[in-house]
């Protein structure tokens, strides 16, 4: 059961020594181009997504009473792919039924099997592009990108890391006592880990697979059976994930049913009844506070990781680089129309002005400079569309709409540039709305935004200043308030990108999220070691 630990070991000591340096190194090439995969890959990813649609998704063995599935393209068309389902109690059993084995499987066997499978599903990262793409509304070239070789990326992390916890220790050892002129007592010691049970991961429609791996394949690295649980607006590119993943785990001589589809329909949900079974001991979940606060008291059984809502700020207190400090806020802000947990918000400027390269510069003209950045940005409608990609949820349409009768439109288009919103600013608003809010001056604004991340959660933070004593006064700042901080981000790197191996995504310091992707506590918790020893005469 070791073949695919073989094969992949030596990717594993590359991912290994990427934890622990935390430079650049990516396992798995982002630009989708058939140079790197492949002569013809692109036409028959495409080829493979339509073959899907209007057609039951086969997922050999997997416990099946009905079908479920009635996603539509944020950019226009049912997929029309129905899934497999069962009810809560029959996920339950099948994935308790699949434990045991799962368990007894050693790490190597584990680990090995979850490397090949992230191999296989590189392979279908255009498929998993144009499930992503028709079900998120990210443009192609963000869904490629997160969908497939960042979300994989993040699940060998995971799987990196917990491979390290699994081996940190040895799995015996012999103890022995002196007894001066006694004979010493000597023990034979060994150690069992121990996986905790079911894990539960409920999906996002956002960022399906890039924020579902890395529990998944955590909690899979660790002998945890998973059941997977996808929003209902985004279940083809899980789906995809756990056909692929069942296929190799078969191979492996791996219970398949370790990795179980729980698709559902909004009007029959089954994500509670699923969350507070007493056989559920792990749940990862990617949403708002309100159902994260639901889970904290509900599933008081399961160990809880989150990623929550959050208020992430830029703190704009003086330029050196006015033009190209606009051009990089345009961009993020456009990105995927705001509708990512890393994307900035509310903007905060000292009422008096900034100073900045181009000259002092009033709130207005700062506002002005954001927006005018935008319009160069977006001008271009093919490359717009891009940028923008597509309204995930109605439910994000009627917040923009709320917002825009609610403040003063600085930029009255996508996305919407507000002014004079109030309370409004200090608040998750999901989706292509920003807040440019004054603030008494340079002091103030660092104490806001370190406030709101405290109070409200916060992701990402950004600071532009040319004052480095208070650039160097706002860094502990912001890293006691649990915030990620970007300073002074011009050219083409963004506050909204988290880049595996690197950055720790989210700090669960703040109402944010409670678990980071990825650290020790992300896969620690997810096992214990038991022991027993026998005395040697």
């Amino acid at each position: 059961m070791t073949g695919f630990f073989d094969r992949h070991e030596a990717l594993l000591l590359d991912a290994l020594n990427a934890l622990a340096n935390r430079g650049y190194w990516a396992p798995f090439q982002e630009i989708p181009s058939e140079k790197h995969y492949g002569e013809g890959s692109r036409a028959a990813g495409e080829s493979a997504f339509q073959a899907l649609k209007g057609q039951p998704f086969d997922l050999p063995g997997h416990p099946e009473s009905h079908r479920v599935g009635a996603e539509e393209s944020p950019f226009g068309g049912a997929l029309g792919v129905t899934y497999p389902t069962a009810d809560p109690a029959a996920l339950i059993a099948a994935s308790c039924a699949a434990g045991p084995a799962l368990a007894a499987a050693s790490p190597k066997a584990r680990v090995g099997t979850l490397i090949e499978a992230l191999v296989r599903l590189n392979a279908q990262s255009f498929l998993i592009a144009h499930a992503t793409q028709h079900t998120t509304g990210q443009g192609f070239a963000m869904a490629f990108q997160a969908g497939g070789p960042h979300a994989q990326d993040r699940a060998l992390e995971a799987v990196a890391l917990a491979w390290q916890e699994m081996t940190r220790f040895p799995d015996r050892a012999i103890w022995e006592k002196p007894q001066g002129k006694a004979a010493a007592l000597r023990l034979e010691k060994h150690w069992t880990l121990v996986p905790l049970g079911v894990a539960l991961t409920i999906g996002c429609n956002t960022f399906p697979t890039w924020n579902g791996y890395p529990g998944i394949f955590a909690s899979l690295a660790t002998g945890n059976p998973v059941i997977v649980k996808p929003h209902p607006r985004a279940i083809l590119p899980l789906a995809i994930s756990v056909r692929i993943l069942r296929e190799v785990f078969a191979e492996a001589g791996l219970p398949a049913d370790a990795i179980l589809l729980a698709a559902d329909a909004p009007q029959a949900p089954i994500t509670q009844a699923l969350a507070t079974d007493p056989a559920v001991r792990i749940i990862d979940y990617t949403g708002g506070q309100a159902f994260g606060g639901w889970l904290r008291e509900n599933a008081r059984q399961a160990r809880l990781f989150t990623e929550e809502a959050g208020v992430n700020t830029v703190t704009i207190l003086g330029a050196p680089d006015f033009t190209g400090m606009c051009d990089n806020l345009a961009f993020s802000l456009a990105l995927y129309s705001g509708q990512m947990c890393t994307s900035p918000q509310t903007i905060l400027v000292p009422e008096g002005g900034i100073e900045t390269d181009q000259g002092a510069m009033t709130p207005d003209q700062v506002a002005q400079g954001i927006s005018e950045a935008l319009d160069r940005l977006l001008a271009d409608p093919a490359r717009a569309e891009g940028v923008l990609g597509a309204i995930a949820n109605p439910a994000t349409r009627a917040r923009l709409e709320d917002a825009r009768a609610k403040g003063r439109a600085i930029r009255d288009g996508l996305p919407l540039l507000l002014a004079d919103a109030g309370t409004l600013a200090e608040s998750e608003c999901f989706g292509p709305i920003a807040f440019v809010i004054r603030t008494r001056d340079a002091d103030a604004a660092i104490a806001q935004a370190t406030r709101l991340a405290r109070e409200k959660g916060a992701i990402t933070a950004a600071l532009y200043d040319t004052d480095e004593d208070r650039i160097a006064r706002a860094i502990p700042a912001y890293a006691a308030a649990g915030v990620n901080l970007s300073i002074n981000l011009t050219g083409t790197i963004f506050v909204n990108q988290s880049a595996a191996f690197s950055d720790f995504h989210v700090t669960g310091a703040n109402p944010a999220g409670n678990a980071c992707l990825t650290d020790p506590a992300f896969v620690a918790p997810r096992f214990a070691r038991a022991m027993w020893r026998r005395q040697i005469t």
